[in-house]
Order: C-alpha cells, then sequence, then structure tokens
C-alpha cells in the first residue's frame, strides 16, 4: 500500500515514459523514520523539503502544511500490515507535467508516500565490522544542488555498486576540490583528540538531519570543539574515530580505513544522548 497525493492505493498507475522524475530525475525526496507512531524531528524534515522544493522551483501545494504531511504519512502506516513500532518512510515530490527540459505546466505537482518496516527502533551502533574506501571515479560538484536530496543521486549508485563489488560497507565521496564531503548514504565525522570535525554544507554535502542534531550535541558539550571545515582524505588516517550520521541508522562507527583501525567512544557516548533526546522530545 501506498499513498499517491493523498489516496491510499496498491500502485500509483503512473506511467513513466511521461514521469519527469523519472525521465529527467526532476523530483525531490525527503527519507523518515517513524518510532511509535511519532515522525522524528518532523519540523527539520518539513522545512528541508520545503526549501529543497523552492530551490528547484517546483509548486508547494497550499494544503500541503507540516500537520499534513504527518497526517498522510500516519495514515499510510496505519494500513501497513505488520508488528513493526518503527518504519522507514520516504516522501518523493515530482513536476507533474509533461513536456522535454521545460516543463509544459510548472503550477503542478504531486507528492508519493512509501513505507517500509525497521528491524531496530531505537538507535543503536552497529559494533560489526565496517570499513570503508574512498570512490573517485566521479566527484560532487561544490554547488547548493548537491546538498538537496534530488532523485538525481547516480554518483552515490555507481558508489554502493563499488562498495558492494570491492567488499566494503560504504565509501566515501569527494568533491572537484579532492576533499571528503559524505558517504552514499550518510554525513561523516572524525575525531581527532577533543575536536570533531565534519565538511560544511558548502563543500557539497547533503544537509543531513541527524548531522543538524549531532552538531547541536556536540556545541552544548564542554569536553569537545566542533569545526565546519574541509576535510582532506589525508586526515582521515590520523583521526581516532570516523562516524556516519543519517535518520535511520542514527550513528555508524568506521571501524577501518586502509590499514587504520578506529574505535567507537564517541560516537558511543553522543548515541547514548541523542536517543536520550528522541525519547525527551
Amino acid at each position: 500500500m501506498i499513498n499517491f497525493n493523498g489516496d491510499l492505493v496498491q500502485n500509483s498507475n503512473q506511467s513513466i515514459e511521461k514521469n519527469r522524475g523519472f525521465l529527467f530525475g526532476d523530483a525531490v525526496f525527503e527519507t523518515l523514520k517513524v518510532l511509535d507512531n511519532k515522525i522524528l524531528f518532523l519540523e527539520d524534515h518539513y522545512f528541508r523539503l520545503m526549501a529543497s522544493m523552492r530551490v528547484l522551483r517546483m509548486e508547494i501545494p497550499m494544503n500541503f502544511t507540516m500537520e499534513y504531511m504527518e497526517e498522510q504519512i500516519l495514515k499510510t502506516i496505519s494500513c501497513f500490515d505488520s508488528n513493526a513500532i518503527s518504519f522507514r518512510v520516504r516522501v518523493t515530490f515530482f513536476r507533474d507535467s509533461e513536456g522535454l527540459y521545460l516543463p509544459l505546466d510548472n503550477k503542478s505537482t504531486k507528492f508519493l508516500i512509501q513505507v517500509s518496516p525497521l528491524e531496530n527502533a531505537i538507535y543503536s551502533n552497529n559494533s560489526n565490522e565496517y570499513e570503508i574506501e574512498i570512490y573517485k571515479d566521479f566527484y560532487v560538484t561544490k554547488q547548493l544542488l548537491s546538498s538537496l536530496k534530488t532523485t538525481n543521486k547516480l554518483i552515490n549508485v555507481t558508489a554502493s555498486i563499488f562498495a558492494e563489488e570491492n567488499g566494503y560497507k560504504n565509501c566515501l565521496l569527494v568533491n572537484n576540490e579532492k576533499n571528503i564531503v559524505e558517504a552514499i548514504n550518510s554525513n561523516i565525522f572524525i575525531v581527532n583528540g577533543k575536536t570533531i570535525k565534519t565538511p560544511p554544507i558548502s563543500d557539497g554535502c547533503v544537509n543531513g538531519i541527524i548531522r543538524k542534531q549531532i552538531i547541536e550535541l556536540i556545541s552544548k558539550s564542554d569536553e569537545f570543539t566542533l569545526e565546519e571545515v574541509s576535510i582532506s582524505p589525508f586526515e582521515l588516517q590520523k583521526a581516532d574515530e570516523i562516524f556516519l550520521t543519517n535518520i535511520i541508522s542514527g550513528i555508524q562507527s568506521v571501524s577501518k580505513y586502509k590499514k587504520k583501525e578506529y574505535v567507537s567512544e564517541i560516537a558511543n557516548q553522543l548515541l547514548i544522548k541523542l536517543n536520550a533526546k528522541i525519547r525527551l522530545s
């Protein structure tokens, strides 16, 4: 069961030969997590989605308020036949028009909500081996579009295939200045002593929801200093710790990059604080 433009249906019956999201990647999306019938960081997700649509000059439906988005997501989950208490949700908006690069009508958009159950309810740091590598075949460009969650994700797709073929759990993407931007599906943080670094949005990384939460948690700590700065690949092997963040997994520690092995002490501390913040919100 999916939610297509507010209606619960088995499938959208949309013809892909006319769908701009399929033809041109003319679509934006949000991946959300729902726990105990509560959408985590709903406001952050909603405003990021609205900002992305404005950047792409997409028409935002008048009725698509934050309350409406919440209602539609929970309505879709309620029809899902599962005992799960945690769900992955994807909300996709696409421009609903025929045309070539230029849409014939730029006054209409439609949305699709897809839901799938998750095994883990609260966030936990997977302690299994998690080896990464840098993906160098293609580069992320340093521009605003790179920071948006659009359906133009070929670098992420090819990097995922590269990781699978070579036995890595994830890959790090670099920009045209050869600096680390993010992982395939996550933002990145590196720890060196009492300093924690993460790439700035201007380097091309996605403006991650959990990235924002982690930055806030670190900023409130007297123990660590946060720096939003460009990260060179050479810094990775000098780091004490590397961890990745996204809305589905929360925090994932990296165990190995090349011959360097890492601990997960700081990541575990932040994970406890993140889960506590979710419980209290």
